[in-house]
This record gives structure tokens, C-alpha cells and sequence, in this order.
């Protein structure tokens, strides 16, 4: 190859050595035809000008409409910021929240967009989340407890943290700086296993040996203590006067406390399975308990001894329940997956999210109602949309549904199929719970 052809591949020399009419030409039997070697000779300057007649033949139709004043539409830009910048993408619900260790407890701030989480190391994070991307922030973390941290909880004005630990302590951690403010070291016998706050002053802790505290921040000591459940305290609950306290416990039984009174009231008959969480309904007229057996029981305020209703989902537990509306709750269960649930009717409305087969630690309903977020043994917190269903109305009359047929995905992120999302209801052969809930039915 000639020198110039060693320093540019594209020089004409270049160009001359590839045409067909060098010396070392195949012979004519095996040369393409006459038509392909007038092609494959098109070289320099006149490739150029059929390459640039092409062009101006296929963009003639775009000058025409110019020239008659149509402008066409250009391909939608990315909004930038006044920096040039593309500007951050709004999303239905922020991004996830990851962890270096199992997340247990979880809770959401009163008015603020906060987060706080304590982990199976003992910290605890404060996270401010944004529906704008990349706007997840961690503000502040604290490692005080030397054992799991089990749960956690704001104070009813925000400026206060509640968090309660396996090595039996309890932590009031200030929200702007989460400086630790006031410490109970050995504040039960036996591992602490959740906190409810009740007033700006007052608040709750249940441990794993059944006893029960209620603690007076002015005092700086508890103003109640009983010891009525066997088994540990999973949850707790308080009317919206402040006066009575319900806790739900692992033997089964639901708990009735006097805070103003400061004494205990009575148990309920126990039910099948550790009853592990708690909540207020139908305007307070309702108590709904979910159980390890995937079954929620309600009682009507005044009938605490025995349950009034029944229903069981076909989900492997209910580890955990929020209230969504006056008649909607969310449960957590083993198989990952997030359900809401309309009480009384009673019926499976379909799926909010779900943790891929993780077991669901604990869920928090934000103070306006429209998101939800959850945490599980991923270690992950994820955010759901759960507006919609304020809007859902539903009726007396049941539908008869394919047993075994995929959950309604009642969100954009939620799976509406798949083997580990089962049907709603196992229809129950109870009659007394049938008619109770038909009589129920119009609270």
C-alpha cells in the first residue's frame, strides 16, 4: 500500500487503489454485471451529489409545507430549568427508602413529610420523603439503644420521637436535631415490644411479658401499671377522648384500660391465634383485631367480652392493620403482600403493594390519608398511593367470585396476579356471623 494510504485510509490515493479497473481484476466471467460496475465505480464527488439529490427529494414535502406556512410541531423537549438543567420528575409516590439492616418499626409524622424508622441494629433514622425524584433526604440518625429497636412514634404536636427497645429502655429523641432528651433505662422487666403515644404528655409502652405502662412525662414515672395478658403486647389503641386504652395481646385476648382512672376494666374471651394488632372504626362504634391466624375480629365498643363479627382472609396472617377511612384498613401479612379490606360489608377490596414474598414489619398511613408506607424484611421501605380509596363504594350485595382468582390491584405499583396473590373472603359457615354482620351492616 502506498505511503498516503498509511496515513489516511480515506485519501484518494486510497480511493484510486479500490477502484475495479486495478491490474489484479478478477476475470470478466466472474465480474458483476455491467449495471453493478457502473454503481461500484460511483466514487468521489458524484456519490456525494446522488446522496445529496436523494436528501432534497425526501425532504421536498417539509419545504413545500414551509414555504405554505405550515410550521410542524418539533419533538417535545425534557422542561429545563432557568440553569439549562432538566427539572426533576414528579412521581405518584417517593422513591423507596433503603437500609443496612432489617427495618422493624415505622411511623409517620403528624404534618410534616417525615419519616422515622428503627432497625434490627437499634438505630433510628429520620428521613424527610418527596414525590419529586431524588428528594428522599436522611436528617439526622441515632444509635442510643444497644438491642432492636421495636417500634416508634411521634408525639401528637411532632416535636417529640418515642422509641422503644429490646433492652428494655425507652428513648424521647427531639425531632429538628434528634438529640435525646429523656431516657427510662430499665423502664420494664421485660423487652419493650411497642409504644402509643396518648396526649403531648402521656404515653403507653406494652412489653413481651403481658405488662402494661402508662407513663406521665410531667411525673417522670409511670401513673399505671398492670400485668393482665399472658402473652406479650403486640399493639394498642386509645379512643379520641383519651380515656380508655386497648391492647391486643398474644394469648388472644383484647385488653380494656381506664387511663383516667387509672385502672384496668376487663378482657375479652380468647380467640384463636395471637392477636396482633388493633384499631378503631365506624366512628369509634367498632373495634377490628387482627390475628396470626389471617382472621379479623370486631367488637362493638360496648361488648368488649366476646367478638360480634368474623371474617377470615385468605392470607397466612395479619401482622399488622392501619385504618385508611372510617371503614377501610390496610393489613400486612406474611406473604408480602398488602391488602385493603371494607369492614362491614366485609369484603377484600384488592391489592395496594406488596414486598416480593417479605414478610411485612409494619405500615403507616400519612396524616392526609393518600399514602401509605410499609416495611419489611427487604429491608426497604416503599410508599404507596392508596387515595383512591377514600372514593370506593361498596355495596350490600356480594358477587359470587372464583375461589382462588387474583387480587384487584387498587394501585399503579400493586400486583393484580400471580400464584402468591390469593382471593379475598373464605366464605364462613357461621351463621351467628352472618346475621351479626347483616345487622351491623348500617353502623
Amino acid at each position: 500500500m502506498a505511503p498516503g494510504c498509511a496515513r489516511d485510509p480515506t485519501s484518494r490515493r486510497c480511493e484510486e487503489q479500490r477502484t475495479p479497473m486495478s491490474p489484479k481484476e478478477p476475470p470478466d466471467d466472474r465480474r458483476p454485471p455491467r449495471g453493478d460496475r457502473a454503481a461500484m465505480q460511483m466514487t468521489g464527488r458524484g456519490y456525494t451529489k446522488e446522496i445529496c439529490a436523494c436528501a432534497r427529494a425526501q425532504r421536498a414535502p417539509e419545504m413545500a409545507a414551509a414555504e405554505a406556512g405550515e410550521v410542524s410541531a418539533a419533538p417535545a423537549s425534557p422542561p429545563r430549568s432557568s440553569l439549562g438543567r432538566p427539572e426533576p420528575r414528579l412521581r405518584d409516590t417517593p422513591e423507596d427508602i433503603y437500609f443496612e439492616a432489617t427495618a422493624n418499626a415505622i411511623a409517620l409524622h403528624p404534618s410534616r413529610a417525615l419519616l422515622a424508622a428503627g432497625d434490627l441494629d437499634g438505630d433510628v433514622y429520620l428521613y424527610s420523603y418527596s414525590c419529586t425524584e431524588g428528594e428522599n433526604r436522611q436528617l439526622w440518625s441515632s444509635g442510643h439503644h444497644l438491642k432492636s429497636c421495636r417500634d416508634v412514634a411521634f408525639s401528637q404536636d411532632g416535636h417529640k420521637l418515642f422509641t422503644v427497645s429490646k433492652d428494655k429502655s425507652i428513648h424521647i429523641l427531639t425531632v429538628e436535631e434528634g438529640r435525646l432528651e429523656t431516657r427510662f433505662p430499665k423502664a420494664h422487666g421485660s423487652a419493650l415490644n411497642c409504644v402509643l403515644p396518648i396526649d403531648n404528655h402521656i404515653f403507653a409502652t406494652g412489653d413481651d411479658g403481658g405488662e402494661l405502662k402508662v407513663w406521665d412525662l410531667r411525673k417522670g414515672d409511670a401513673i399505671l401499671e398492670a400485668c393482665q395478658h399472658e402473652e406479650y403486647i403486640s399493639a394498642m389503641a386509645v379512643d379520641g377522648n383519651g380515656k380508655i386504652l386497648l391492647t391486643a395481646s398474644g394469648d388472644g385476648t383484647l385488653g380494656v384500660f381506664n387511663v383516667k382512672r387509672r385502672r384496668f376494666d376487663l378482657l375479652s374471651e380468647p380467640q384463636n391465634g395471637d392477636l396482633t394488632s388493633v384499631v378503631l372504626l365506624k366512628r369509634g362504634k367498632k373495634v377490628a383485631c387482627g390475628s396470626s391466624e389471617g382472621t379479623i375480629y370486631l367488637f362493638n365498643w360496648d361488648g368488649f367480652g366476646a367478638t360480634s363479627d368474623r371474617f377470615a382472609l385468605r392470607a397466612e396472617s395479619i401482622d399488622c392493620m392501619v385504618p385508611i377511612t372510617d371503614s377501610i384498613v390496610c393489613v400486612g401479612s406474611l406473604d408480602g403482600v398488602i391488602r385493603a379490606v371494607n369492614v362491614l360489608p366485609n369484603r377484600v377490596l384488592g391489592c395496594v403493594g406488596q414486598h416480593l414474598g417479605e414478610p411485612i414489619e409494619q405500615l403507616a398511613v400519612a396524616p392526609d390519608g393518600r399514602l401509605l408506607a410499609s416495611c419489611a424484611h427487604d429491608q426497604k421501605v416503599k410508599f404507596w398511593d392508596v387515595s383512591a380509596l377514600g372514593g370506593l363504594v361498596v355495596d350490600d350485595y356480594r358477587k359470587k367470585k372464583k375461589k382462588g382468582g387474583p387480587l384487584r390491584a387498587l394501585s399503579s405499583k400493586a400486583a393484580g396476579s400471580g400464584e402468591d396473590f390469593f382471593a379475598d373472603l373464605r366464605d364462613e359457615a357461621e351463621p351467628k356471623a352472618e346475621v351479626g354482620s347483616d345487622s351491623d351492616s348500617s353502623d
